[in-house]
């Protein structure tokens, strides 16, 4: 099965929680806007699904998925989770496992919206610079506030669950646990004087990072070129006047 992956090719993104899955995985997919448009993929490509051309259900936004041969298109990141995770073994086999994960993949999802809020709080659509100020007060409020909160929450269900070995979602390394190593990431990148201060607080969900990323395949895909550089048009953003360490 062969999967065929749209997202903005110059930035992680929300298209970052999907890549993982995939690598982890190793499964077979293209990356179709960071591809040739001269050979009908790059962005032109994404942007005719986007239009609305052979989708009775056309996505709102990237990311969005597709197996190769099917008119099916998959979009909201974690969705295309909840449709992975069993095909790549990503997830736990029973119905209350698979529903688990999923509402911990929504609350991540919550909690990426929360992070891209910090640098725009007022409109995706202006610039940082034209809401500097706004962004200072919000994001003072995350760092000392909704961080520690998410973090806490997430290091409790480890704590709770001995028997997962230090998972979110079961014995097995889960998507959950992938898209938390990518919170922890983006966020070290973001506001690493904050992350210096909490981590010491939340041990297991910094061991669960190390972890993953010592995963052989996720270990070649971040020494590879396929990983993007965190970046100023990401969602997550380095701004050190945003970093509240507290």
């Amino acid at each position: 099965m062969r999967y065929e992956l749209y997202y903005w090719p110059s930035i992680q993104g929300r298209g970052e929680f999907v890549r993982l899955a995939l690598e982890d995985a190793s499964a077979d997919y293209v990356d179709v806007a960071r591809l040739p448009a001269r050979k009908g993929m790059g962005t032109p490509a994404m942007m005719r699904l986007l239009e609305g051309e052979s989708a009775a259900c056309p996505p709102f936004a990237p990311p969005f998925l597709r197996v190769a041969g099917t008119k099916q298109v998959i979009f909201q990141t974690a969705n295309i989770l909840l449709f992975l995770g069993p095909r790549l073994g990503l997830v736990q086999k029973s119905e209350a496992g698979r529903l688990s994960a999923h509402q911990l993949q929504l609350t991540i999802a919550d909690w990426l919206t929360e992070v891209h809020d910090t640098h725009h709080p007022i409109g995706g659509g202006l610039y940082y610079e034209e809401q500097k100020r706004e962004a200072k007060r919000r994001s003072a409020n995350f760092c000392a506030e909704r961080l520690p909160k998410f973090l806490g929450y997430f290091e409790n269900i480890i704590a709770g669950n001995p028997r997962w070995n230090g998972g979110l979602a079961g014995r097995a390394t889960s998507y959950v646990d992938l898209s938390i190593f990518q919170m922890i990431a983006g966020l070290r990148y973001a506001f690493p004087r904050t992350m210096a201060r909490l981590e010491v607080e939340h041990p297991r969900l910094v061991a669960l990072h190390q972890r993953i990323a010592a995963r052989p395949r996720i270990a070649a895909y971040l020494a590879s070129k396929r990983r993007i550089p965190f970046n100023q048009s990401g969602i997550f953003r380095h701004y050190p006047e945003l970093d509240v360490a507290g």
